[in-house]
């Protein structure tokens, strides 16, 4: 295709009889001299048409007409740029892809896209024309995702409406930058501020705005980076939407994983102090107060918490009566997971051989349940019982069938091990609550039913179990997680490895210092 551009000058003198706009027919535009008429070089200003490639049905496309330059170097750099654009590719369809970009970009921009950027998306065969939003990206995103689970799905889904579609919707996805994320998460901490303001305030409504959202930390804005460099990574690599992915390039605080600490005797202490300190300023700010409240929230010196062995026989002293003892008993000497926990099956437990199947779980996303099989080949596995489970869970079955008879007709037989007292499966936020209920009524400081787990593998390591066999009963691809992640040293295992390392040394015999070698005395 020959590239058919014409430079010349227009102004706007208008005609004395009708009014109208004289354009490049205005005769001041003119000028002769010596050589001809040549362009005035005080009237008018600069101009150019090209002529641009047909429409797909073979329509004439009206000519890119451009003007107002003040001088004809600029109009010529300016054709000559539109030329350079067209002549990218031979290709007619990838003509007409560039025509539409020139035209749109110079309809938002009032100037041509650059050559090389061009260049590098026709090479790459990108699309030329994205005019996607990220929004509209990421509903196609979610859309494509059919093989996740319903817990990733449903993650995805809070990132997209409470993060991604608010605060960065509306932008074009080829002009997502790297500021305009940072300025996603800047907002995040701002709100984070709000909130943590709104629940410390006395008034109610302030409250109730906040209810459902909890502050946003590290390792969360660290997930939500990465939902996000995600969905543009499938961006480029699939429809080559963009070239470049700003969200991998996004500087984060570190998520560094909160260590887990021992509830020694000084930690219990001074949180026992803390505790009462708030329980007497609830009680003096609203009067009625309920302590499971305050003893959930009252903060602890890790996120992570772990009992020490006494505090565990202590727990599973206080559970002994209650219709979920066998449960909390898994958890705290198994290491099983709270859904796997609520998901084990009687189909799955030999207790002649004793073993039980992790093969199904439970798991809560918001407030909706969700079985399926566990997430990882690791996590889907037999674990041991000893002889005590074993017989608890022969009892557990036992009571389960006397609720049955009283149930008559309401039961549901679902198969699980722990149910309600119809039959159904129980929600997993039950069993916390009730976790938290039998520690406070125990006396024991605080701890998450997950850190169960966490003592767990303590437990397992401190009564000498090999750390591969740690890492099977608790589901981990990796021994390295498993000792990084799900241990704690208890004082008294720290205590005796002290004692035995220097019981090395003091039981050498004396030999009255006699000495090894001998070596020139010093001058």
């Amino acid at each position: 295709m020959t590239m058919n551009g014409t430079i010349y000058k227009t102004c706007s003198c208008r005609d004395e009889a009708s009014g109208k706009k004289l354009g490049k027919s205005c005769p001041k535009l003119r000028s002769s001299g010596g050589k001809g008429e040549r362009w005035s070089l005080t009237h008018g200003r600069w101009a150019y048409q090209l002529e641009l490639p047909a429409h797909a049905d073979g329509r004439r496309r009206n000519p890119l007409r451009r003007q107002g330059f003040t001088a004809v170097e600029e109009v010529e750099a300016e054709l000559e740029h539109a030329c350079a654009l067209l002549a990218l590719d031979e290709d007619l369809h990838v003509r007409r892809k560039i025509t539409e970009l020139m035209l749109a970009v110079l309809k938002d921009t009032k100037t041509l896209p650059p050559v090389e950027e061009v260049r590098r998306k026709v090479r790459t065969h990108q699309d030329l024309n994205p005019t996607v939003t990220v929004a509209e990206w990421m509903a196609e995103f979610l859309r494509r995702k059919r093989k996740i689970d319903q817990t990733t799905r449903r993650s995805y889904e809070a990132h997209i409406r409470l993060y991604f579609t608010p605060y960065l919707g509306d932008i074009r996805l080829d002009r997502l930058r790297v500021s305009d994320i940072a300025g996603m998460f800047d907002a995040i901490e701002e709100f984070n501020d709000v909130i943590v303001t709104a629940r410390a305030s006395d008034n109610p409504d302030e409250r109730a705005k906040v209810r459902y959202r909890r502050p946003v930390g590290p390792s969360t804005m660290h997930r939500i980076r990465a939902t996000l460099r995600h969905a543009l990574n499938i961006a480029i690599k699939q429809d080559r939407l963009i070239d470049f992915n700003p969200a991998a390039v996004v500087e984060l605080p570190d998520a560094d994983k909160p260590k887990a600490l021992v509830w020694t005797d000084e930690r219990v202490t001074a949180w026992t102090q803390d505790l009462h300190r708030r329980l007497a300023a609830e009680q003096q700010r609203r009067g009625r107060v309920n302590p499971i409240n305050v003893y959930i929230s009252t903060p602890r010196p890790s996120p992570v918490m772990v009992w020490t062995p006494a505090h565990t026989s202590t727990f599973l002293a206080q559970a002994a009566g209650h219709r979920l003892a066998v449960l909390y008993r898994l958890i705290a000497l198994r290491g099983l997971r709270r859904g796997e926990a609520v998901g084990l099956r009687w189909k799955d437990v030999d207790l002649n051989a004793g073993t039980a199947g992790v093969h199904w779980q439970i798991t809560q996303l918001g407030w909706e349940t969700i079985q399926g099989k566990p997430k990882t080949e690791a996590s889907d596995r037999t674990i041991a019982l000893d002889a005590d489970t074993v017989t608890a869970l022969r009892g557990h079955r036992k009571a389960q069938a006397a609720e049955r008879l009283a149930a008559g007709e309401t039961w549901v037989d679902s198969g699980f091990i722990f149910t309600d007292e119809i039959g159904r499966p129980l929600h997993p936020q039950h069993v916390s609550d009730q976790s938290y209920l039998l520690s406070y009524e125990a006396g024991l400081p605080p701890v998450r039913l997950h850190d169960l787990r966490h003592g767990a593998a303590s437990l397992m390591l401190a009564a000498g179990v090999d750390l591969k066999i740690v890492q099977e009963t608790l589901g981990h691809v990796s021994s390295t997680f498993t000792r990084d992640t799900y241990t704690s040293v208890y004082p008294e295992v720290a205590r005796a490895a002290a004692e035995s390392t220097a019981a090395l040394v003091s039981a050498v015999p004396d030999t009255g210092h006699a000495r090894l070698i001998t070596l020139p005395a010093r001058v």
